[in-house]
């Protein structure tokens, strides 16, 4: 290369002659030449006689006297240019495949709890549901008891103290007698009690349960001999309470229940007892 940089330089008159002279081969190596920009090979022949070049190819051979060379010119790399306007935004593409689901993360922690709703309205009334099968029937709860007069009830009734009923009439299991004076109501419920005890003289006769006087139970009469009679409902709260017809405490007068009452025979002091629930 260095042989053919000197070949130039001492021969530039000759190579402007030999553009003058063969026209269209200096244009045509004169496109070559701006091709060669690529890196392509340049060939040429060179006269030893009279030192000029003719333009030739690859293949060709030279003619006799004359010797064939060749060689690559590249110019150097431009500076580079200002960066071109930025271009309108193309097309939106279109939306790509879901991606797979990401593992659960862990649960959160739980929220205060919220405020109460009003309550809701009130829902329509219900389609009635069938009758419930038949109960057991209730076995009823009733009792007799009675005296004689004479001999039963031979004593007079002192205030506080309670009149003898010692004989049993129809009497069912859950009303029964615990002495002669006193009766035991085994169910808690309510009971129905009538008396009638003839005296002779004039006084009150009341009800007490466990011990205490019903209030609203006294019966009495002011004056003649005659029957006091009563009659009331009594409520239990427990079982086995005890029931008795006394003269009330407090009284001054003690009270004769009167044999023979209005004839020949012994007269009768009845108590009556019946559950009504």
């Amino acid at each position: 290369m260095s042989k053919l940089l000197t070949l130039l330089r001492r021969h530039v008159l000759a190579f402007a002659a030999l553009f003058l002279l063969l026209g269209g081969t200096a244009v045509a190596l004169t496109q070559q030449a701006a091709t060669s920009s690529s890196g392509k090979k340049i060939y040429a022949c060179v006269t030893e006689r009279y030192k000029t070049l003719n333009l030739t190819t690859a293949g060709a051979e030279c003619p006799r006297g004359q010797k064939k060379i060749s060689w690559t010119a590249a110019g150097k790399p431009g500076a580079r240019g200002p960066a071109g306007k930025r271009g309108p935004a193309g097309a939106r593409g279109a939306v790509g495949p879901k991606g797979a689901d990401g593992a659960t993360g862990p649960a959160g922690a739980a929220g205060p709890a919220g405020l109460e709703g009003p309550a809701g309205p009130e829902g329509p009334e219900g389609v009635a549901g069938p009758p419930g099968p038949v109960g057991p029937v209730a076995t009823p709860e009733f009792a007799q008891f009675f005296a004689l007069m004479p001999p039963d009830n031979a004593a007079t009734v002192a205030p506080g103290t309670d009149v003898d009923f010692p004989q049993d009439g129809p009497t069912s299991s859950g009303i029964a007698r615990t002495g002669a004076d006193s009766f035991n109501l085994a169910a808690i419920g309510v009971y129905r009690v009538a008396f009638a005890v003839s005296v002779t003289e004039a006084g009150q006769l009341i009800l007490t349960l466990n011990g205490a006087d019903l209030a609203y139970t006294v019966a009495g009469r002011a004056t003649g001999t005659s029957q006091i009679v009563g009659e009331a409902l009594v409520e239990t709260t427990s079982i086995n309470s005890i029931l008795t017809v006394r003269n009330p405490a407090g009284n001054s007068t003690a009270l004769t229940v009167t044999p023979l009452a209005g004839g020949t025979r012994p007269s009768s002091a009845t108590l009556i007892i019946e559950q009504l629930e």
